[in-house]
């Protein structure tokens, strides 16, 4: 039997947005063949009816009032590229309570309120969707929620922020150095002019939030999770790293053991033999390891317009047929994650020491470590008299106790410089 367009309302028609639009022109006949969901863009919703989007819209499609959009008794399910929480969540919530199903690429949103939207949505048994919101066009959401569902999930571990993986990529590859390689990056588009999301990994730690809450199905939110960027690392460390068949990476890890959730973003040590340490330029890959799957990765773009627009036309097509067929996904209640601290993870540690070429400082250095409980996996010194440097790699260590360390090696007469503690995965 032959069904009804689904009509869609667009809220943002930027570059996410716009792609998506074409996205459904080009290729609604196809979707029908194989689906039989018919879809049709009946409203969009911009801040300036005047700008040349690269699309001729039919009179009336366009407007400037996204209430009126949501409200609209012409539009079946909201498709949400706006950004930022509000007025996006209110209007998300909008469409909800009307009954209509609801896409979103909108990290930030899902990460702080999605807690909220779920509930929402299984309270008007409609769909909310948001693959495109972790990982671009990489269908992990969707993976999570369907394929490893009976899965249980023991850790993720990503590379989910292309912005800072092209940088750590040409500061390994070209040998430059992390203030050139960001003016470049944000001379050819993939960082802001104000790179502190990215590069301080706060974006990053909104997508673990996702990733942690989907995976282990308790709610996890940005505030939970411990967040490090690259701004101090240094060509030295990649370098460090370079000797030791080691590859630096910003990553996304989620955990889970004894009923306690972990998540936590930090530049990590990773090596060469491990599968995300060839991701390389603006790629994102998510690892995943489960108690009867073990070990996969997803790969791919992990931002831009088309990649993202991808990713939200499958949800498009996906709640649409459901909206048709009278079902929903049940993404059910979730009550708050119980948070493991950063201080009670455990990893490998790399730690340089600039010291005091003299006898007796290697012992002194191993004793801090042996009192604190760390224990020292390899130790190599480089140098000697002033530019004497030793570089150490722990054995897996609490955070707690490296961190007492670190801070006892800071007060030792003999240490001159404690530099970048960076822990050390998949070894």
């Amino acid at each position: 039997m032959s069904q009804a367009p689904i009509r869609v309302g667009i809220l943002g028609c930027g570059t996410v947005g716009s792609a998506l639009v074409k996205l459904i022109r080009d290729e609604t006949a196809a979707v029908k063949d194989r689906t039989g969901v018919d879809l049709t863009v009946t409203r969009v919703a911009v801040r300036n009816l005047s700008t040349d989007r690269g699309i001729d819209f039919e009179p009336g499609v366009l407007t400037r009032d996204p209430r009126a959009l949501v409200e609209d008794p012409e539009v079946d399910v909201v498709v949400e590229t706006m950004g930022g929480i509000e007025p996006a969540r209110q209007l998300i919530l909008a469409a909800l309570e009307a009954g209509k199903p609801v896409v979103t690429a909108n990290k930030e949103l899902v990460a702080n309120c999605g807690a909220e939207l779920f509930e929402a949505a299984g309270r008007n048994s409609v769909d909310i969707q948001f693959e495109a919101a972790v990982g671009g066009g990489i269908p992990l959401i969707r993976v999570l929620r369907e394929s490893l569902v009976g899965e249980r999930i023991i850790t993720m571990m990503g590379i989910v922020n292309g912005t800072t993986n092209y940088i750590l990529t040409k500061m390994t590859e070209d040998g430059a150095a992390y203030a050139e390689v960001l003016a470049d990056a944000q001379q050819l588009g993939y960082a802001e002019a104000d790179p502190t999301a990215d590069v301080e990994g706060h974006d990053a730690g909104a997508k673990a939030a996702i990733m942690a809450t989907i995976a282990f199905g308790s709610s996890v939110v940005p505030g939970d999770v411990h967040q490090e960027g690259i701004s101090r690392i240094s060509s030295e460390d990649i370098e460090a790293a370079r000797r030791l068949d080691h590859v630096i990476k910003l990553l996304a890890i989620v955990e889970q053991a004894d009923g306690k959730v972990s998540a936590r973003v930090h530049p990590a040590i990773v090596p060469l033999t491990h599968p995300l340490a060839s991701v390389r330029d603006s790629f994102n890959a998510v690892f995943v390891r489960g108690e009867a799957v073990d070990d996969l990765m997803l790969y791919g773009r992990g931002a831009g317009g088309a990649p993202t627009a991808s990713a939200m036309f499958g949800d498009l097509i996906e709640a649409a047929a459901n909206l048709q067929r009278g079902t929903h996904i049940e993404l059910g209640h979730l009550e708050a994650a119980d948070v493991t601290p950063i201080d009670e993870t455990s990893s490998a540690f790399y730690v340089p020491l600039d010291v005091v070429d003299e006898p007796g400082v290697l012992a002194a250095v191993a004793t801090i470590f042996g009192r604190n409980g760390v224990s020292i996996g390899s130790m190599e010194q480089q140098g000697q008299g002033d530019n004497a440097r030793i570089l150490l790699i722990t054995h897996v260590a609490r955070e707690a106790d490296m961190q007492a360390t670190i801070a006892e090696l800071k007060d030792l007469d003999a240490v001159l410089r404690v530099g970048n503690l960076i822990r050390v995965i998949g070894s």
